[in-house]
């Protein structure tokens, strides 16, 4: 589609999700690539034995080959990423970095392709042409001034490569640092906290095959239809087949409803479509815990019954007695938490939790899937937790049909975890690497993005080096991020387009173009693969199927060598040599990171190979040796103190989104066909209820602040208020846009994750000013 023009407008949607809609949106930005029919081979090649793993989200695949296996964003990410339009020196020579920052997320990125190294001049507020050599040697100078390592910071997209994020953390820890800032630090990382404490490793224990053996799915804090669409069909699959998924969302997501099958011919045909749910509860925002106790509770109250009545147990006695420990606290938890408190804090009624309850019990084999709905609260550890104790009661762990699901967001996030991207990184991969390297690597704790975003606010820190993302708009509190950015003495984006973080430069600034998925790599050894792997733990090559637009651009891995090279020189490897050929790096994550034995060779199987998983192999890699039941204590308010504080009451609790034509802070388009909106981003979804309550009508103008409790006033204006199908006192609003409310401050326990998808807000007609205490 072409840059779309502004022209507002909302109706609810009717339609199923994916189908025609899905293949007219398609078609769309197909065409707007303006090299279609490349574009098209390229397609038939995504996620194939062969071709190219999806840019898109890190949902797996099946096995089977001949099959199309991108879905509607992944095709967008694909045409968005192969487009012939460029940014180039003539762009940059036309407009200034102050007039760029004018324009909307949407339309920098639908300029094109970086081609060329960019570095940021001052004097005229422009980009100018560099050479890599010049840029290397500028990187390596900020570096080495530093009084320390750790004045620098390491940002790290989910897109990057297993190749490239392995290199990157070598070089870092080389340097003398942890300070691994990385995009899980805001989504998945309470996942990893949770789970590495309960089962002891930090990912997902099912297969792509066990949802064929599922007798339930549950679907908790999750848009599919939108984020992970690939992942509609074994949820379609299961219900067909008489398996439950049971979807708790506080919106009534289309994805989680109705799923028209764009490969099934009869069903385009006849415009028929299928049900992806066989129950749909909505909890209050924050309220996923204590439904999920309250699940678990009625589980206790029926077991108590069997045992008196001498029937067949609820629980898997024997699993709970040889593979977990701490059952006995965990039931006293459940019998001193109140059914009223669970009701109050979950917004479910007792009968939608024992309904639930019922489902879940009447399995056999139950799969839990989560994302960012779950993650991004005070308590979300707390919560995932929850669910795990949830599975340990009846087994459901380490056995076809059931375990655990986080359901990642970036392709390669996960991978990038397991290349060491970490930084609180474990004992055993710092140990490798000192044997292997033989240098000293640093042990302290590194910076989170929270922890980074601070250091360079309070002038601790002064270089910041992303390998890819776009982390100005990703972050909370923008402004205060902003302000990070512009407080650095250099600032270095490695991208394949132009967004907001290039517009928000340090001192001295450089853009360094990077290839993509979709563009072949050649280097001195002949086109090379990378890796990628998926929220099964399966590992996959890469090969990029499409001519680069430039010869100045260059693959992740070269850039990160090239950095390193001018910093360290040969230490503690031949760069040159890495990027020579890929398999030599392969060789060394072979040598220093578990489970990828034979590397190069197991990769080339169709399909990749299985890392392999200790919890689902029932292997417990805890401090007890067990999978550990958490009895956590439900948060006795989900409102912080800093919000009751702050002396004012909210009208609303606000979670922020992504709407249908985006991924994460790319923006393919102004509408978001399954709610309703077309052509606007700043809009408020507010129940009509609640509109009334506030004395505002649909349609109206409004600015919005959020309250926390330090002085600091956080605040967007001119937002279409949207009458809309959410519970009573939430709201909902798209992000980046809705970013600027989210305290900085305001952060999981123990995950450190910004707590996007619970915000204290209150509304004031547009251009009014907001009292802050």
């Amino acid at each position: 589609m072409s840059l779309q023009p502004v022209n507002p407008r909302y109706k609810p949607y009717k339609g199923a999700a994916a189908g025609w809609g899905a293949l007219i949106s398609v078609t769309q930005f197909w065409l707007d690539s303006k090299q279609p029919f490349k574009n098209l081979r390229a397609l038939l090649k995504t996620n194939q034995n062969g071709g190219f793993d999806c840019p898109g989200c890190a949902w797996g695949d099946s096995p089977e080959d001949g099959r199309i296996k991108f879905c509607e964003n992944g095709a967008k990410a694909v045409n968005w990423e192969a487009t012939k339009r460029r940014v180039d020196a003539k762009f940059f020579a036309k407009y200034t970095v102050s007039q760029l920052r004018e324009q909307s997320d949407y339309w920098l990125e639908y300029q094109g392709r970086l081609t060329e190294p960019m570095r940021y001049d001052a004097a005229t507020d422009r980009y100018v042409p560099t050479s890599w050599d010049d840029a290397f040697s500028l990187i390596a100078k900020h570096l080495r001034n530093l009084e320390s390592p750790n004045q620098a910071e390491f940002y790290t997209s989910g897109r990057a490569s297993n190749e490239a994020a392995y290199l990157y953390q070598l070089f870092v820890r080389a340097f003398g640092t942890n300070n691994f800032p990385d995009c899980s630090n805001m989504c998945h990382e309470a996942s990893g906290v949770a789970l590495t404490q309960s089962v002891g490793i930090g990912k997902g224990s099912v297969t792509f095959d066990d949802f064929e053996h599922a007798d339930a799915i549950f679907v908790l804090g999750q848009n599919p239809g939108t984020n992970h669409p690939r992942m509609l069909e074994p949820l379609r699959e299961a219900v067909k087949r008489g398996a439950q998924v049971v979807a708790f969302n506080p919106l009534k997501e289309r994805g989680l409803e109705r799923f028209q099958h764009p490969q099934h011919a009869l069903e385009m045909l006849t415009n028929g479509s299928e049900p992806l749910n066989t129950a749909f509860f909505r909890p209050a925002l924050g309220g996923d815990m204590a439904a999920l106790r309250g699940i678990a509770k009625f589980l206790l109250q029926w077991e108590r019954e069997a045992v008196a009545k001498g029937d067949k147990p609820v629980f898997d006695h024997a699993f709970i007695a040889e593979h977990t420990d701490g059952v006995d606290a965990y039931l006293a938890v459940l019998d001193a938490t109140s059914w009223e408190s669970l009701v109050e804090q979950s917004g479910l009624t007792l009968e939608e939790i024992e309904q639930s309850a019922l489902m879940y019990r009447r399995a056999e084999k139950v799969i839990m899937c989560w994302a960012m709905g779950i993650t991004q609260h005070l308590h979300s550890v707390a919560t995932i937790q929850e669910i795990v104790n949830l599975q340990l009661l009846r087994g459901n762990l380490g056995r076809p049909g059931a375990g655990l699901c986080p359901v990642r967001g970036h392709s390669n996030v996960q991978g990038d975890r397991t290349m060491g991207i970490n930084d609180r990184p474990p004992v055993l991969l710092l140990d490798n690497l000192e044997k292997r390297f033989q240098f000293q690597v640093p042990r302290d704790n590194g910076h989170n993005t929270v922890e980074a975003i601070n250091a360079m606010v309070d002038g601790q820190a002064k270089v910041f080096i992303a390998l890819g993302g776009n982390f100005a708009q990703a972050t909370p509190d923008s402004p205060r991020t902003h302000q990070a950015l512009q407080n650095c003495d250099l600032t270095v984006q490695i991208s394949t387009k132009l967004n907001r973080s290039h517009l928000t430069t340090g001192t001295d600034a450089l853009i360094l173009p990077c290839l993509g998925r979709t563009d072949i790599d050649r280097q001195a050894n002949g086109p090379q693969a990378i890796t990628v792997e998926d929220s099964f733990s399966m590992i996959h090559a890469s090969n990029g199927q499409l001519e680069p637009l430039s010869k100045e651009m260059r693959s992740e891995p070269a850039i990160v060598a090239g950095i390193a090279k001018a910093t360290l020189g040969n230490h503690p490897v031949d760069w040159d040599a890495m990027i020579a050929d890929y398999s030599r790096i392969r060789d060394l994550i072979a040598d220093t990171i578990p489970g990828f034995q034979d590397f190069n060779q197991r990769v080339q199987h169709p399909g990749g190979f299985y890392l392999g998983n200790s919890a689902g192999a029932r292997q417990w890699k805890t401090t007890t040796n067990k999978a550990n039941f958490k009895a956590n204590a439900l948060l006795a308010d989900l409102l912080p103190p800093q919000v009751r504080n702050s002396g004012q009451k909210p009208d609303l609790i606000l979670q922020t989104m992504r709407s249908h034509d985006q991924y994460n802070t790319t923006i393919y388009g102004l509408d978001d066909r399954y709610r309703g909106v077309r052509g606007q981003r700043d809009v408020l979804f507010v129940n009509e209820a609640d509109l009334t309550r506030l004395g505002y009508k649909h349609g109206q103008k409004v600015d919005i602040t959020s309250l926390w409790d330090d002085g600091i006033e956080r605040k967007v204006v001119g937002f279409t208020l949207l009458a809309f199908d959410i519970p009573a006192g939430q709201a909902a609003a798209y992000y980046p846009e809705a970013n600027p409310l989210v305290p900085l401050e305001s952060v999981g326990l123990g995950s450190h994750t910004p707590t996007s998808k619970f915000v204290a807000i209150r509304l004031h007609a547009a251009g009014q000013t907001a009292r802050i205490l």
